[in-house]
């Protein structure tokens, strides 16, 4: 393993960025970007995917971090530099809208846990049809995330798409499905059990990932009949 933990210089090299955030600012801080974020920061990663790899070997599991640099063609005003990183780890093959698990960084939160962010209409449909056609099994599915207090990401529709019963109506009647936890920068973010503590969530939550990869495959062979 190689993840030796974050330090407070991580976090104040981000609020630094983000008053900060132009070209010869971050030249001046290269070295400074490498040793306390960008180094630790791919450790993290690559510890937390063979991590889950040696627990899950019968899975094509892969993992994709983002880069500190924003896409020129979308800066919108905003400076060249992302003030925040995060990784994900995926299903071979999936990195193209399937439900992957993530660890994002911030300058004063770092956040980790699922998500089904780009799910498409129609797979949102076969999401609620997955759900309808046996309740029970997926109450059964969320109890354990409901019990560990996940928060859910997203937004939920202002208007219903139907009436079920709490808890399912939570999950029911969403845009998209994301849970996961958050914190304010410290703790487990400044030693070396984070990759654990990432891969044991994940584990948690491989049941659900499983329940929306098969939406996603559902979805995706609808969209594509003729």
């Amino acid at each position: 393993m190689e993840f030796r933990g974050f330090c407070q210089q991580t976090s104040d090299f981000l609020w630094e960025l983000s008053f900060h955030n132009e070209r010869p600012w971050f030249l001046d801080h290269k070295e400074e970007f490498e040793t306390v974020l960008n180094r630790p920061f791919r450790a993290l990663a690559a510890d937390t995917l063979a991590l889950m790899r040696q627990r899950y070997p019968e899975r094509e599991l892969q993992g994709h971090v983002s880069r500190i640099y924003r896409d020129a063609r979308r800066l919108f005003g905003r400076g060249p530099y992302k003030d925040h990183l995060w990784f994900t780890v995926f299903s071979g093959g999936l990195h193209d809208g399937g439900p992957a698990f993530w660890f994002e960084l911030g300058a004063a939160t770092y956040s980790y846990g699922l998500g089904f962010w780009d799910a498409t209409s129609a797979q949102m449909e076969a999401y609620r049809r997955r759900i309808d056609a046996n309740p029970a099994a997926f109450e059964r599915l969320i109890r354990p995330i409901e019990r560990k207090k996940y928060r859910m990401y997203g937004a939920a529709y202002k208007r219903p798409k139907a009436d079920r019963p709490e808890p399912i109506a939570r999950w029911y009647n969403r845009r998209s499905v994301s849970v996961g936890h958050e914190l304010d920068f410290g703790g487990e973010a400044l030693g070396e059990t984070l990759p654990f503590v990432l891969a044991d969530c994940y584990a948690e939550l491989m049941p659900l990932h499983d329940f929306l990869w098969e939406v996603w495959r559902s979805g995706r062979e609808t969209e594509e009949k003729p």
